[in-house]
């Protein structure tokens, strides 16, 4: 994890310890000398530890089961970066997998890439990596390669992380934003909001009786065993299954369902009474003003299914630990204009648009 240089570090003499209590980061650990070496080994490579990176390359070399490739990447920048329910570290392993997940994909490695500022703590830069290290091992894809590089005090925020996941998707399934039909169902793996108030209500000091934790999550599981619950119904007829997989991350569910209704240009109808927001969530945003249909979330999913195949869908949703409150909140109906438009629980209708600005900034 370094510029330019070998990702293992070169042993010259002896390297006292990180001081991991009262240490901090300085331009030196970005210098490609003996100072990043010493930052490299005794924390990076200690925590991400595997057989790819004591290659000790510039990149990692590895090979890849039969399939069609999937590559992503998502940079974080939240603030703050540690939150209820989790922090900068395992959100950016879990929001690559699921980029990697949700195009039908097993995730398998990923790389990252480090921007710390100058005077940023070394106790916390460790609580960060090793937080990325346990979410990589308990989702079971490693982190392979990584780069590291170091502004000046003042040109970052602590430090930003870019993760890139590669994974593999089987010959024969596609799920793409551009296949939802007319008639399709709109299902959706549990209670929206809850990653963007818990960072909202952080910063915004808000206090209510039941706290409110992120949502972030590794969902590759999830997805396979949606996959695998409709497997046999799409061998016999291909024009059933899964139409296609999201993950509503920045703009939220509306932003989500706007992209999938332009892509395949048809409409959708949403039932507000059928999509699951906790209590606490609702009344944060209700105090600062904001949809919680445009709310980011880390550990949901949005499902495009065939009709025949919904509820079996939904089942394997809620036999999950990830989606046991799922929904069906809706359907894909035929519309020229390609609005999505939501039911309301007061019997009206209105159009849930695109989002307009910045809603919720550095948010995840």
């Amino acid at each position: 994890m370094d510029e330019g240089r070998s990702n293992k570090p070169v042993k010259a003499g002896y390297v006292r310890p990180l001081d991991l209590k009262h240490g901090r980061v300085d331009l030196t650990h970005g210098s490609g000398g003996r100072a990043m070496a010493q930052l490299i080994e005794q924390l990076f490579a200690a925590a991400f530890e595997n057989e790819f990176l004591a290659q000790g390359n510039d990149g990692a070399r590895f090979a890849l089961p039969p399939g069609r490739v999937v590559m992503a990447i998502d940079s974080h920048v939240v603030s703050p970066l540690f939150f209820p329910g989790g922090d900068i570290g395992a959100l950016a392993v879990h929001g690559t997998i699921n980029d990697v997940a949700v195009m039908g994909a097993t995730p398998i490695y990923l790389a990252a890439s480090f921007i710390l500022e100058e005077g940023f703590p070394l106790g916390d830069l460790k609580r960060v990596v090793d937080s990325m290290a346990a979410a990589s091992r308990a989702a079971g894809v490693p982190i392979v390669s990584g780069d590291t590089k170091v502004v000046e005090r003042g040109k970052g925020d602590g430090v930003f992380i870019t993760t890139t996941g590669i994974g593999v998707v089987p010959d024969g399934l596609e799920l793409s934003g551009d296949r939802a039909r007319p008639g399709d169902r709109i299902l959706v793996s549990g209670f929206i909001g809850d990653h963007g108030m818990a960072i909202m209500s952080l910063r915004e000091s808000l206090a209510f009786a039941t706290e409110i934790v992120s949502d972030s999550a590794a969902l590759h599981a999830l997805v396979a065993a949606l996959i695998a619950s409709v497997r046999e119904d799409v061998r016999r007829d291909p024009h059933r299954g899964i139409r296609a997989l999201r993950d509503p991350t920045r703009g939220g569910l509306a932003t989500t369902l706007n992209e999938i209704a332009t892509q395949s240009r048809v409409g959708m109808m949403l039932d507000e009474a059928a999509i699951p927001v906790r209590p606490q969530v609702e009344a944060a945003c209700e105090f600062l003003g904001l949809d919680p249909l445009y709310v980011a979330n880390e550990g949901k999913l949005v499902a495009i299914v065939a009709p025949e195949d919904a509820e079996t869908v939904l089942a394997a949703m809620r036999a999950h630990p990830l989606g046991r409150d799922a929904r069906q909140i809706g359907a894909v109906i035929d519309d020229r204009n390609h609005f999505v438009q939501m039911q309301t629980r007061f019997g009206g209708r209105r159009v849930v648009d695109w989002l307009t600005g910045e809603q919720l900034p550095r948010i995840c």
